[in-house]
Order: C-alpha cells, then sequence, then structure tokens
C-alpha cells in the first residue's frame, strides 16, 4: 500500500468540465442530482482563489465545508506529534477534500496547502442546511451519498487495519522464533 492509501482514487474525479454544474455532477457527493438540482447547488457555491504556500485551512481548524480543485494542486499535509510535517497526498484539477465537515464540525484531521496558484470551489455546511431547508429531496441525496462514502471509507480503513495487524502478528511471531533460537543457542554454547 502506498502513502495514502486511504485517500487513493477516492477523491479523485479527474476531469475538465465545461462548467461549475459539470465538474459537481463528476463529484461522487453530487453526481445523484439532476441537472436542476446542480443549478441549485452551483448557484450557492464559493470560489476562491489561492496563491501558491497559501493555507485553505489547517489541522486542527473547524471543520466547516468541502472544496473541489477547480485549477490547480494542492498538498494534503499532516503534522505529527513530533512537529514535522508529512504529505499524504496530492489533490489536482477536479479532486475534492474536506467532504465529512459537511456533517460535522469537527477539527480538520489535516491541512491543506497551495503548491501551485489554484483555484478551488467551496460548499459549505450552511450552504448544505439551506439546501436541506429549500428542497429536502436534493439534500437528502447529499447526506445519504456522503453516509455511503464514510461508510465505504471505514470498510476500507477496516481491512486494511485488519491486514496491518495481521503483519504485525506474523512480525512478532518471526521474532519470537528467532529469540527463541538465539536463547537455544546461547544455551548450547555455555555447556
Amino acid at each position: 500500500m502506498g502513502k495514502d492509501f486511504a485517500f487513493r482514487d477516492v477523491f479523485k474525479a479527474k476531469i475538465k468540465p465545461a462548467s461549475v454544474e459539470e465538474m459537481l455532477s463528476r463529484i461522487p457527493v453530487f453526481e445523484k442530482l439532476e441537472p436542476k438540482e446542480l443549478r441549485q447547488v452551483a448557484s450557492i457555491v464559493h470560489h476562491r482563489t489561492y496563491v501558491k504556500d497559501e493555507f485553505v485551512f489547517y489541522q486542527g481548524d473547524p471543520g466547516l465545508g468541502m472544496y473541489v480543485v477547480e485549477k490547480g494542486r494542492v498538498g494534503i499535509v499532516v503534522v505529527g506529534e513530533d512537529g514535522t510535517q508529512k504529505e499524504i497526498t496530492e489533490m489536482t484539477n477536479g479532486d475534492f477534500f474536506g467532504e465529512i465537515a459537511l456533517l460535522d464540525e469537527s477539527p480538520r484531521s489535516a491541512s491543506v496547502v497551495v503548491k501551485e496558484d489554484s483555484a478551488l470551489i467551496g460548499f459549505f455546511r450552511p450552504d448544505l442546511f439551506e439546501i436541506i431547508e429549500k428542497t429536502p429531496k436534493t439534500g437528502l441525496k447529499i447526506v445519504v451519498k456522503l453516509a455511503e462514502m464514510i461508510g465505504e471509507r471505514l470498510r476500507n480503513m477496516n481491512n486494511e487495519f485488519s491486514r496491518l495487524r495481521a503483519e504485525l502478528e506474523a512480525v512478532k511471531q518471526q521474532k519470537e522464533k528467532r529469540d527463541e533460537k538465539a536463547d537455544s543457542t546461547a544455551q548450547g554454547s555455555k555447556t
């Protein structure tokens, strides 16, 4: 598994759309929406531009919403307990991040830094609530899709955790066998 196993393909749309509606239609959160519903979402999204090395948000900030990379490149960065930064993945045109913040305002689990001048589309929690209030059917489609995505991610993480646990157990067993062999060799040389 690569450094970004949890992020691989989950956030990758890799598109070159002609319109905001078309771009949104290719993002899993919005892919089940009808054209009229996509126009509604497109009419309330926020367009933001960032310059190289600017942070979109920092690890630990309250989650406010999701972003789609309309044009450019950003890095998803985590800061370890020792203070070192590690890029876990890179996002480019059509990729998205931060969608869990649509459901809760928990602190961000990573920072996002702009790697080249970029244009991002923001869809925030109040925007989702506005849609839920005005057109509950559309809001429900978005929330259900978010739940499906989170469920899929959780299953993937559980599978990865199980795989890593099995690998760790195998390494422990190998070490125990080496230790036993070393102990018996050491005892044999004493006699």
